[in-house]
């Protein structure tokens, strides 16, 4: 199946219904075709069947997906991103970077941050960049340097944690401060002692929403 196949398949599946509630979700920043996740990773299983017998990433698919109009497209760079982040590398963090920084929103960037973790975690080294970007100007960048040791449990690298979220004290930005929140909560789920002691130790730098979101399993 080549793109062109793909995308009109996508394109005729359709639903304006749909598509206008999805595009209300994410205030209108986005237009969309109207199909559900679900849908649309059951058109693109054979596609992405084919694409990950080549075991390399297609950049070039990436970008054109990245290119499109409708948000679901992006979401299936994402998807498919996600399914080759085992062969990903240290290089690939610059492309997805730039992926970051486009057509950014919450949607793509939570789904692209697992991803960066996953390179993290295979490539202590990448964290250098992630600190970097934890002190970034652009806060889609800091937002992924904050939550992506989501879900790492004991791997989790504390002291990485730690300072990023303290290079984020004092933001004002919603995403950071509900960030910083999720990556505590995350934690707790692990070492709640470590998360309250944290929580109790910087209570008066931290966030009122860092705060909450982080104490919910406390």
């Amino acid at each position: 199946m080549e793109f062109k196949e793909l995308f009109n398949n996508m394109q005729n599946n359709g639903d304006k219904d749909k598509a206008i509630k999805m595009s209300s979700y994410m205030r209108n920043k986005f237009p969309f075709l109207g199909i559900y996740t679900q849908k649309r990773r059951a058109l693109c299983k054979d596609f992405f069947t084919e694409l990950k017998k080549n075991q390399q990433i297609d950049r070039n698919f990436v970008n054109v997906c990245w290119e499109q109009q409708h948000r679901e497209f992006q979401y299936i760079a994402v998807d498919y991103l996600s399914l080759m982040q085992k062969i990903l590398v240290p290089a690939d963090v610059k492309e997805i970077k730039k992926l970051i920084l486009s057509k950014s929103w919450w949607d793509t960037v939570d789904g692209l941050d697992s991803i960066i973790g996953s390179i993290a975690l295979t490539y202590p080294e990448v964290n250098e960049t992630l600190l970097i970007w934890s002190m970034d100007d652009n806060i889609w960048l800091r937002r992924v340097a904050i939550d992506h040791q989501l879900s790492r449990k004991e791997k989790t690298n504390i002291q990485l944690l730690e300072t990023i979220i303290k290079n984020n004290f004092g933001q004002t930005e919603f995403f950071i401060n509900k960030a910083i929140g999720w990556s505590l909560r995350d934690y707790s789920k692990t070492d709640p002692d470590w998360v309250r002691d944290f929580i109790n130790r910087y209570h008066d730098k931290l966030a009122p929403l860092s705060i909450k979101e982080g104490s919910k399993y406390l």
